[in-house]
């Protein structure tokens, strides 16, 4: 095409011309015409997509580039609320939240239809580079080169929209590539814009019109640096224009960051790490197909290793056992699933469609457990034990034992074979924390209505192993007819009853043996009677509570050894000084007793605080230890609780744009001392706080000041039904677990344990961040708040309901 334009008006020119030589200067003059239109045109067609990669470089740098600097443990640089700890105790630098809260606004303004604006932008902005470019010599050549541009800008934006238009009419159901997943159509485009980047240079370099186009790239570098600098100034940045659809606003304010790199070392280095990141991966989600459905959980769906269980007689088939390879498909959600009902209402009825499972209203309707009605599934408050409401029988305990002092003295508490934790969730009001648990068993979805609820529980069992709590860290435990079997082997599963007690704690146990005078009821109470004693345990009342017809026996545990030195006979047996009490992530259970500690500055030796004084006191059995960088414990303690302290206030309340109110269970993916779980006390929300098994031990610590926790390993599924959680927070975590673990099948549990439209906060370093973020959108989530500043960032995302089209048979879970 260009071609015959030349020759047209050169051949008008020569037809003033008649002579041979006329014709040959003429023919040489076309020649010369189509090798000037061949190194000229060609670099104005590729200014399009360097222009474009241009702005890409300069994007990613003020996002990313930080990555590239050494990270300091330097607390001087930035304000107290920054500095973060590792698992060691160490100082980690993060970024100031004073910023984060300045650009609140903004990420608030974050609109999810933002592709066609960003499109409008870029086209306005390609033309107005067009318009400083200088003019050629030749003014008719500077003309067409002008229109060729326009002509492929104009190319370009219907290119643009078509691919979005196909993306937005895929038929399984995704709402554009990049959203379905990372890889495909946003890599390639991402690839090819690189490749013709690098090739159009190449060209440039022997082209004797590349003076004028070398200019005009100087002026477009400069436009861009100027465009970024204003966005800076607000705290936030436009991600890449090639069929994204950006739902976030990023907040950056450091100068630095927004320098354009001109040397070509430093542009490969970026567009080889933009490339990594944006091709380097493809995760095509799959729908997990297992016999459980949107129940899966798969450390206890693992029905291909029990079936290899030698034996189930101590219900070792409702365990734990992990499959080799975490899954990574996405669980799917039951039909008709709604956003959950917001606390305190759950706790009175919930969806029956996020729930659907009536058997336990058949068995236990009579109970007070829970009725079907209508649309929800409600909850009369009752209990096997407590049919007339939950909060009479919790009042009867109080009276049976005044010194249990609900909320004062008794602020942590375990209750077994909880049921659809009636009793724990009515505790709230006596603000009491209660972790509830009982096995995924017959008794069906018992634990998934009380997470359903509101009301802290996990799935586990009194089994083989012991439970994953430290020692001697709550307050007390209650049985309400709980079906374990406690006086049997030597009374092994309520030796793991008396490790998990704090000393002076009490055991409030209601079932039949303790008022019934049928035959295996005497057996079982002089069983019981006898093992207790034989434990130290001192038998405080036997009170029965008339309105339903059921009585308690509640026991304390000795807080000193005088008992245990005196016994006739070692039995239980006391465990080895080797056998750590605090070690319980599967360990199998031992059928002895520790000794309670005699060092009044050992933990255990005093009972805590009253609440909620607790909460904010270091434990008085840290005033001995160093924490592992040589400060203070009680000084790292303090200096922990007001971080986070400020964190929540200033950012997470005020500046994410959460609606606090529809939050109610709230996971700390890795906590340390507990600070985040302490500073939303004010909030009517519950925390679980988890110590993953390869960090510090800081659990005991979490369970002083009165909140509540658990150990687990972040390879493995969490001992939870899916769609549990509101909302998880993970300081520093990922970026410790993808050194072991599998990160996409991490990323994969965090799918199944939140809640459609539940939140993620991740705090950690640049280059995990850009990961998760990678993967969040692959998901369809939102990207809700990000922000980044030497090496470090906070990002918040949102879970959508969106869910893959294909299935991947997971043959280990199949019944």
């Amino acid at each position: 095409m260009a071609v015959g334009k030349y020759s047209r008006v050169d051949g008008r020119r020569s037809l003033n011309c008649c002579s041979t030589t006329s014709l040959v200067v003429f023919v040489a003059f076309c020649l010369v015409g189509v090798w000037m239109l061949m190194s000229t045109v060609v670099p104005i067609q590729n200014q399009d997509s360097s222009s474009e990669e241009t702005v890409n470089e300069v994007k990613w740098q003020t996002t990313t580039d930080k990555d590239s600097k050494q990270f300091e443990d330097s607390s001087g640089e930035l304000p107290e609320t920054v500095i973060k700890r590792d698992d060691n105790g160490n100082d980690l630098q993060s970024e100031s939240h004073l910023d984060i809260k300045n650009a609140q606004n903004v990420a608030e303004d974050v609109s999810v239809n933002t592709t066609e604006e960003k499109q409008e932008e870029l086209v306005s902005k390609e033309e107005s580079e067009v318009k400083t470019e200088p003019e050629s010599e030749n003014g008719v050549e500077g003309n067409q080169q002008e229109k060729l541009v326009e002509e492929k800008s104009d190319e370009k934006l219907e290119t643009e929209e078509q691919t979005k238009t196909e993306a937005e009419n895929d038929g399984d159901g995704k709402t554009n590539d990049h959203e379905a997943s990372s890889g495909d159509g946003e890599s390639n485009s991402e690839a090819g814009n690189t490749s013709d980047f690098q090739e159009g240079e190449k060209k440039l370099e022997g082209d004797e019109t590349s003076d004028g186009i070398k200019q005009e790239d100087e002026v477009t570098i400069q436009t861009e640096k100027e465009n970024v600098e204003k966005y800076q100034d607000i705290h936030s940045e436009e991600s890449d224009s090639n069929n994204i659809e950006s739902q976030e606003t990023t907040a950056e304010n450091e100068q630095g960051s927004t320098e354009v790199v001109e040397s070509q070392n430093e542009k490969e280095t970026q567009q080889s790490s933009l490339s990594e990141h944006k091709s380097g991966h493809e995760w095509k989600w799959k729908l997990c197909d297992v016999t459980a459905g949107p129940d899966y959980i798969p450390c206890l769906d693992n029905w291909g290793s029990i079936r290899k269980l030698p034996s189930t007689m101590h219900y070792e088939h409702r365990e734990r056992h992990c499959p080799d390879e975490a899954p990574t498909c996405l669980v799917p959600l039951p039909e008709g699933y709604k956003r959950s009902i917001q606390w305190p209402t759950s706790r009175e009825k919930i969806w029956y469609h996020n729930v659907p499972h009536t058997k336990l209203a058949v068995v236990k309707g009579h109970q007070n457990w829970v009725k079907v009605t209508g649309e929800y599934l409600t909850f009369p408050g009752g209990g096997t034990q407590f049919k007339n409401g939950a909060l009479h029988y919790i009042d009867f305990i109080q009276k049976s034992l005044p010194d249990i002092a609900w909320g004062k003295r008794s602020r942590v508490i375990l209750d077994v074979g909880c049921g659809v934790a009636s009793f724990g969730g009515f505790l709230f009001d006596r603000d009491v924390l209660a972790m509830s648990f009982a096995p995924k068993d017959e008794h069906e979805a018992q634990v998934q209505f009380a997470l359903e609820r509101g009301i802290p529980a996990i799935s586990a069992v009194m089994g083989t192993k012991r439970l994953p709590f430290p020692s001697s860290v709550y307050d007390l435990v209650h049985c309400a007819r709980c079906r374990v079997p406690w006086h049997i082997e030597g009374g092994k599963l309520l030796l793991e009853l008396n490790r998990v007690l704090r000393p002076g704690g009490y055991f409030v146990w209601s079932a039949t043996p303790v008022y019934q005078k049928l035959p295996e009821d005497v057996g079982i109470w002089k069983a019981m009677s006898k093992l207790t004693k034989s434990m130290c345990w001192d038998l405080l009342v036997i009170k029965k509570d008339r309105l339903n017809g059921v009585a308690a026996a509640i026991y304390r545990k000795p807080s000193t050894n005088e008992c245990y030195n005196e016994r006739a006979r070692n039995d239980p047996p006391l465990c080895s000084e080797s056998d750590d009490p605090n070690t319980s992530w599967n360990v199998s259970l031992e059928a002895c007793m520790h000794k309670v500690p005699d060092d009044v500055l050992n933990r255990g030796s005093q009972w805590p605080p009253k609440w909620p004084l607790r909460l904010e006191k270091p434990p008085y059995w840290l005033k001995s230890q160093l924490d592992v960088d040589g400060k203070s414990a009680p000084e790292d303690f303090i200096s922990d609780y007001k971080h986070w302290k400020k964190v929540v206030s200033e950012t997470y309340l005020n500046g994410m744009g959460i609606n606090w109110s529809s939050v109610r269970n709230v996971m700390d993916m890795r906590a340390v001392y507990g600070g985040f779980a302490a500073a939303l006390k004010d909030l009517k929300v519950w925390v679980m706080n988890v110590v993953p098994v390869d960090s510090r031990d800081t659990l005991p610590i979490i369970f002083e000041r009165g909140l509540t926790g658990i150990y687990h390993d972040w390879c493995e599924s969490f001992s939870t039904y899916p769609r549990t959680y509101d909302l998880l927070h993970a300081d520093h975590l990922f970026s410790v677990l993808k050194k072991r673990c599998n990160l996409v099948a991490v990323i994969a549990e965090v799918d199944r344990i939140l809640r459609p439209e539940g939140k993620l906060i991740i705090w950690d370093n640049a280059e995990t961040l850009n990961e998760v973020e990678s993967m969040a959108k692959s998901l369809q989530w939102d990207i809700r708040f990000t922000y980044s500043k030497d090496n470090e960032g906070l990002l918040c995302i949102q879970k959508t309901f969106w869910r893959p089209a294909e299935k991947e048979t997971i043959l280990s879970a199949i019944a």
